[in-house]
């Protein structure tokens, strides 16, 4: 018997509305971020797309003045107007951010707790 996709993911998608952009070299494609999670990023596929998904992006996400959230992504999916990337590492700073992001929409540390240690699983 198979799991539900549900069932099998580990880590919460969070449905959060900020400025977000994907960059690949000295390409920027400003986007719409659909949601994130603590292992990567579902985002609208920007009108001019050309990104190449053999080299790795940056993810910017901007939650405030001071704050954004970084992250080394890879292209993990394309489908219909959405793009899906994996992050591939994040800063300290950047964690923190993100981390308490999932928190605050969470409500349920428990569940932080068992995201966390299932990324540390990861990979």
């Amino acid at each position: 018997m198979t799991e539900p996709a549900n069932d099998r993911r580990r880590f919460s998608r969070i449905a959060f509305d900020a400025p977000t952009a994907i960059v690949q070299g000295g390409r920027r494609w400003p986007t719409e971020l659909h949601d994130v999670s603590l292992k990567g990023l579902l985002v609208h596929r920007p009108a001019d797309w050309n990104g190449d998904p053999q080299q790795p992006f940056e993810a910017i996400i901007e939650l405030a003045d001071d704050a954004c959230v970084r992250m080394e992504v890879v292209q993990a999916r394309s489908q219909d107007d959405l793009l899906g990337f994996a992050c591939q590492h994040i800063d300290l700073d950047s964690i923190s951010h993100l981390r308490r992001l999932v928190e605050l929409n969470l409500g349920d540390e428990a569940l932080l707790e068992r995201e966390l240690a299932a990324l540390g699983e990861a990979d």
